[in-house]
């Protein structure tokens, strides 16, 4: 019985010596820094000394942030997340990775925010590819010329400021002037457009991207949109990346060919939040305190809009930046920079939405520079001369108020141009079609509706949506 125990031990003893002799320690090379202090956003790190500007560290509490600003002593990282938790001498690890967000199909109906947590209880996501969200631009040479329209189904924007698919057109003016109202209505006319929409709300008030959401709910738009939200009490870090995730999600589907429609709304609060981090780094400030590359944040970000060519699957990605503008002033910093950025800008005038002219596009101030190369041939020919009548209309109007006798061929300017007016206004969420469009304004460019009473206006139209088939929703 000894001797049997006995040779029971050595054997398992030699197993274990055996054991020991062929194991061999995995080895990996890890590098740990320290959490020097912590700010609005923002936090000081040491002992990285080989980390790579923009690469996403891990902190206690699986919070994540980017290195951002990179020092000598330290580097300065921007927080994505909730960073209560995080004190002096926390540990913080490299990841090996920049900043990526999911993407797929699976995203498609869904209220995510940058960093591709679900935000709309319909469970995790199930993705498996990635795309970082800082991506270099198309060449120019994978580029092909914007030639096919983006319709808003807005009369005045399809008319005086056409769209095209891969065009990047500025929406600006005042707060509550209507900015985002027009970028929703363009949103809800692509359901038979077969065009994808990626909705992209920065710093938002939660009751504003809640009205959006239920906007695009009750229409059916969020069969085909994808939304992406950060809010107001959100850390200024989630801000700033919401826009190239936004464009990423929207890029994965350019890439397989497809159309896609996006909207910043509002790039204003993304170049505030910028500022905000680039002086808690203490950055040096420029004009209007916003750091000198606020230029160009935007432009790179704006530049991954285009239309590809056919041999590279021939995706369009639109864009529509919004920007708010203060008393009026378009001759700011930022809308100027957005302006010479973009293709174009639909201005948004506070006194027409005062007198009720909704939408209150200003079509003076108003412009798109791919013009009429991406508007339909039969708009062409109807709308032609429309915008200049418009505009003579509104020069002999202020001059008519003046209460001077005016002749039979200003009286008919004046009566045309009010006619335009009342046609090119358009209720909220009620987008009007291609043909019924037309049709409409065939008949003003010919005079049809002069004789008309003003107050009878939205009945004549109505009575020649009839006429082709079209029923305006309620």
């Amino acid at each position: 019985m000894t001797a049997s125990l006995q040779t029971t031990l050595d054997q398992a003893f030699h197993a274990l010596h055996q054991a020991c002799e062929a194991f061999t320690p995995p080895l990996q090379a890890r590098e740990i820094g320290r959490v020097r202090s912590v700010a609005t956003g923002i936090a000081k790190v040491t002992g990285l000394p080989n980390v790579g500007y923009e690469e996403l560290v891990k902190f206690p509490g699986g919070l994540y942030g980017i290195a951002f600003e990179l020092t000598e002593t330290d580097i300065g990282v921007v927080l994505l997340g909730n960073y209560w938790h995080l004190q002096a001498g926390d540990e913080v690890e490299r990841t090996g990775r920049v900043m990526d967000v999911p993407v797929g199909d699976a995203l498609i109906g869904r209220v995510i925010n940058p960093l591709g947590e679900a935000l709309d209880e319909k469970g995790a996501l199930s993705v498996t590819q990635r795309l970082p969200i800082e991506r270099p631009a198309a060449p120019i040479m994978q580029r092909a010329p914007v030639t096919v329209p983006l319709q808003t189904g807005i009369k005045v924007i399809d008319a005086l400021v056409p769209i095209g698919r891969g065009q990047r057109e500025l929406i600006l003016g005042d707060r509550q002037t209507g900015k985002t109202t027009i970028a929703v209505d363009t949103i809800l006319n692509q359901h038979d457009q077969n065009v994808l929409c990626v909705y992209c709300a920065i710093g938002q008030r939660a009751s504003a991207v809640a009205k959006v959401i239920a906007s695009l709910r009750k229409h059916g738009a969020m069969a085909y949109t994808t939304v992406i939200v950060t809010e107001g009490n959100d850390p200024p870090g989630l801000s700033y990346i919401a826009p190239y995730a936004a464009t990423s999600i929207a890029e994965y589907f350019m890439q397989q060919g497809r159309d896609v429609l996006i909207v910043y709304d509002d790039l204003t609060n993304h170049a505030r939040a910028y500022r905000e981090l680039s002086l808690l780094l203490r950055r040096p400030p420029g004009r209007e305190a916003f750091p000198g590359d606020i230029f160009y944040i935007h432009s790179r970000l704006l530049e991954r809009a285009t239309h590809l060519r056919p041999e590279h699957g021939g995706g369009s990605l639109t864009a529509l930046p919004v920007i708010e503008t203060e008393a009026q002033n378009i001759a700011a910093y930022i809308p100027t920079n957005l302006i010479s950025i973009t293709d174009g800008q639909i201005y948004l005038s506070p006194k027409l939405f005062a007198l009720g002219v909704l939408p209150a596009v200003d079509v003076g101030r108003s412009v798109s520079r791919v013009g009429s190369k991406a508007q339909r041939e039969d708009y062409r020919k109807v709308a032609g001369s429309l915008k200049l009548a418009y505009a003579q209309f509104e020069e002999l109007e202020n001059f008519a108020r003046f209460g001077t006798r005016l002749d039979d061929d200003t009286r008919k300017v004046l009566t045309h141009g009010q006619r335009i007016r009342a046609c090119l206004q358009q209720g909220e969420h009620q987008p009007v079609p291609v043909d019924a469009q037309i049709s409409l304004l065939q008949a003003l460019s010919d005079g049809k509706f002069d004789e008309v009473p003003l107050e009878k206006m939205p009945a004549a139209e109505q009575a020649l949506y009839a006429t082709v088939g079209f029923e305006p929703a309620s």
